[in-house]
């Protein structure tokens, strides 16, 4: 699992411009608090070979599919949420989460990591909010 602002991030596959080389389905992490996105390590060389060659050789656009055959389910299975699953209910499973360790932070009583988590849980609730009203 990777975490963020304390949060576990998002699996998902996305485009990611290395000069002018865009690379296409690249397995990323998304922090779904500050939206900080990163190459999922389990392919993170690949993908520095891949865009750097690729850049090299003076292509505009790859296809990370094409040149690595990591299969999707290995590369997420110890993510926590998909992109592809509800929104609603990453939202609350990440929710469920906060709640849980700010229990943890106020029974070792370190507020520092208290006011972090409560800063994020008032992020996922605006995005709550918003998904809901959605609906």
């Amino acid at each position: 699992m990777s975490y963020c602002c304390g949060a576990s991030m998002v699996g998902t596959k996305g485009t990611l411009k290395h000069y002018r080389t865009q690379v296409h389905n690249v397995p990323l992490l998304f922090c779904p608090v500050c939206h900080r996105v990163e190459v999922h390590y389990k392919v993170e060389n690949e993908y520095e070979i891949l865009a750097e060659y690729a850049h090299g050789d003076g292509v505009t656009d790859v296809d990370f599919q094409d040149y690595v055959m990591e299969d999707e389910t290995a590369i997420f299975e110890n993510v926590i949420n998909v992109e592809s699953e509800d929104p609603l209910a990453i939202i609350r499973s990440q929710i469920d989460m906060s709640l849980d360790l700010l229990a943890v932070a106020k029974q070792i009583g370190d507020t520092k990591w208290e006011r972090e988590l409560k800063k994020r849980l008032a992020v996922m609730s605006q995005r709550r909010h918003r998904l809901q009203q959605k609906a």
